[in-house]
């Protein structure tokens, strides 16, 4: 099944010519140097730590054994390890099967990246589903909230060629207390609570892995996921997209040549000019990275 699927690319992995132990890149002062001991377990921290992890429900449910499965066919997908080396065929690369899943045939997709960073290969591929009458929505981290804005430069120059072509734009707002300092943007990764690489095919078909829709999960990381053929995950993916999505992500949407982000509140629509609630600095930086050529990098 599915787990000896697994089993076998682990193996692969640590078996091929990419992996190097630690030490041969770090030295054993440097090591020594990063070692942290573990907080105690009677500390502070780690008391809200197993407080915060016994909150949710699901904890409970899992503990008590009253967890419902969803049954289903699950299909590994997986790079393969040459690819780091520049040896991988195009069809040994994860894109290439992920691509597979969403034929001409496809009538919808629903698609969540963190960093989604299309490319022109990438805008081609979803604005030519788009022109064959596939509705094509994707989520993504706003502005606001997102720590890296270099990769949300090689996301921002896509917005109006993908909008244009008939795909839909949401970006996630922030979800948690607002950056304390303004200017600097940190370079840590983003802060909004927007982590799932997943995107659900007709109601029917949904994939989850580490695959970001940028240049470095396409060419250079290694990535692995599974296609699931579940359309209740699949259908509970969509309705939340058409549900919540609004509620919590700015919509984008082109007025004449300019862009516009809809924020959907209790009282109403507000329709902003501007990258909502980033500041004069961060904007100004990103338009600076989004004229370097440095996407592939992203």
């Amino acid at each position: 099944g599915v787990v000896r699927a697994v089993s076998r690319v682990l193996d692969r992995y640590w078996g091929s010519l990419s992996p190097y132990p630690l030490t041969q890149l770090l030295s054993a002062v440097t090591l020594a140097a990063g070692w942290q001991e573990p907080e105690p377990v009677e500390s502070e921290v780690a008391r809200t730590y197993r407080a915060a992890v016994a909150r949710p429900r699901f904890v409970g449910d899992l503990v008590a054994r009253q967890l419902r499965f969803e049954w289903a066919p699950v299909l590994m997908v997986s790079d393969d390890p040459a690819k780091v080396l520049g040896l991988a065929g195009r069809e040994d690369l994860l894109w290439t099967q992920l691509q597979r899943a969403m034929p001409p045939t496809t009538r919808e997709v629903q698609l969540v990246s963190p960093y989604f960073v299309p490319t022109e290969r990438g805008a081609a591929f979803f604005t030519d589903r788009a022109a064959r009458g596939v509705q094509v929505t994707a989520l993504t981290i706003a502005l606001e909230p997102t720590d890296v804005p270099a990769v949300h430069a090689g996301y921002a120059r896509w917005r109006k060629p993908l909008l244009e072509g008939g795909a839909r734009l949401y970006e996630m707002k922030r979800t948690g207390p607002p950056r304390a300092s303004e200017p600097g943007p940190r370079a840590g990764s983003s802060s909004a609570s927007l982590h799932a690489k997943t995107f659900a095919i007709d109601r029917q078909r949904i994939f989850v892995g580490s695959f970001n829709f940028d240049p470095r999960s396409a060419r250079l990381n290694t990535e692995l996921g599974f296609l699931i053929e579940s359309p209740a995950l699949a259908g509970a993916m969509a309705d939340g997209f058409a549900r919540q999505v609004p509620q919590r992500a700015y919509t984008l949407r082109l007025e004449g040549e300019r862009l516009q982000w809809l924020d959907q509140g209790p009282g109403g629509v507000r329709v902003h000019e501007e990258e909502p609630n980033a500041g004069w600095w961060t904007r100004l930086l990103v338009r600076i990275l989004s004229l370097l050529p440095i996407e592939p990098l992203l």
